[in-house]
C-alpha cells in the first residue's frame, strides 16, 4: 500500500503512459531496419529471391502477385536508404525512449531529475539503450522458443535486466543488491505477463478484426504494462528505504514560526 501511494504521488501512470508512447514510436523504425537487413539478405541470393517469386506467384493469383514482387524488387532496390533513415530515426526515438524511462525511474526514486551536461548525458543514454536493447531481445528470443526450458531461462534473464534497470539507470546509481528484490518482482510479473500476452495473441488471430487490430492493441498494451511493472516495482524498491525518499516541502515564511537565536 506504501509502494502504491508512493507510485502514485510520484504520478507513476503519467510516466509508464510516454514511455509507452515512444515504444511504439520505435517500432516502426525498427521494422524498417528488419526490412532493409532482409533486402540486403536477398539481394545476395538471388536463388532464394527467385524462389520466393516464384511461391508468390503460386499462391496469389492476378496481378496481385505481380505487385507484390514489384514492391519486393523495390524495397531491395532501395535497401540502403530505407536502413540510413531507419538506423536514424530508431536512434533518435531510442533515445527519447531511454530518457523518459530514466526520468521516471529517477522520480520513482525521488532524486534530482537533473541530467547535466548534454553531451555526457547522451552518451549514457546510448549505452543504456544498447544494453537494455540487447537484453529484451535475448528475454523475448528465450520467450519465442516456447517450452518449459526457455521460460525458466528467460526468468533470470529478466531478473538481471529489471534489476540492472532499476539500480542503475536513475540520475544517481543505487547498489544493486537492494535493488534485487523489486528486480525479481518485476521478473516474474513479465513472465507472467508474456504468457497471458501470447495466449491473447492466438484467441484474437482467427478473426478479420483481431488479426488487423488485435496486434497493434497487444503491443500497446503490453508496453504500458510492461512500464508501470517496473515503475511500481521501483516504488516498491523505493518504500523499503528507512531515509527519506526526497527533500520535505518548504515551509511558507509567512507562517513559520520565528527562528531561535
Amino acid at each position: 500500500m506504501e509502494a502504491n501511494r508512493h507510485y502514485e504521488a510520484a504520478h507513476g501512470d503519467i510516466y509508464a503512459a510516454g514511455i509507452s508512447y515512444f515504444t511504439i514510436f520505435a517500432i516502426f523504425p525498427l521494422l524498417m531496419m528488419g526490412f532493409a537487413v532482409a533486402a540486403f539478405g536477398l539481394a545476395g541470393r538471388p536463388e532464394l529471391l527467385a524462389e520466393i517469386d516464384s511461391r508468390i506467384k503460386a499462391a496469389v493469383p492476378g496481378e496481385l502477385s505481380g505487385q507484390l514482387i514489384s514492391l519486393i524488387d523495390a524495397a531491395i532496390s532501395s535497401r540502403t536508404s530505407v536502413g540510413v533513415i531507419g538506423l536514424s530515426t530508431a536512434l533518435y526515438a531510442g533515445l527519447l525512449w531511454v530518457r523518459r524511462l530514466r526520468t521516471a525511474l529517477t522520480q520513482m526514486w525521488g532524486q534530482d531529475c537533473e541530467t547535466g551536461d548534454f553531451v555526457g548525458t547522451t552518451l549514457s543514454d546510448l549505452r543504456a539503450l544498447i544494453a537494455a536493447f540487447l537484453v529484451s531481445m535475448l528475454t523475448i528470443g528465450l520467450t519465442a522458443l516456447n517450452n518449459p526450458i526457455s521460460i525458466l531461462g528467460s526468468l533470470p534473464v529478466s531478473w538481471g535486466l529489471f534489476t540492472w534497470m532499476i539500480a542503475r539507470l536513475p540520475r544517481e546509481r543505487l547498489p544493486l543488491r537492494r535493488c534485487a528484490r523489486a528486480g525479481l518482482l518485476a521478473g516474474v510479473g513479465f513472465e507472467i505477463f508474456k504468457q497471458v500476452a501470447s495466449i491473447y495473441l492466438r484467441m484474437v488471430m482467427h478473426g478479420p478484426a483481431g488479426s488487423t487490430f488485435g496486434p497493434v492493441l497487444g503491443v500497446m498494451v503490453f508496453a504500458y504494462t510492461t512500464a508501470r511493472l517496473v515503475l511500481f516495482a521501483t516504488a516498491w524498491a523505493a518504500t523499503q528505504f528507512d531515509e527519506p525518499l526526497s527533500e520535505p516541502e518548504p515551509v511558507d515564511s509567512a507562517t513559520a514560526p520565528p527562528a531561535s537565536d
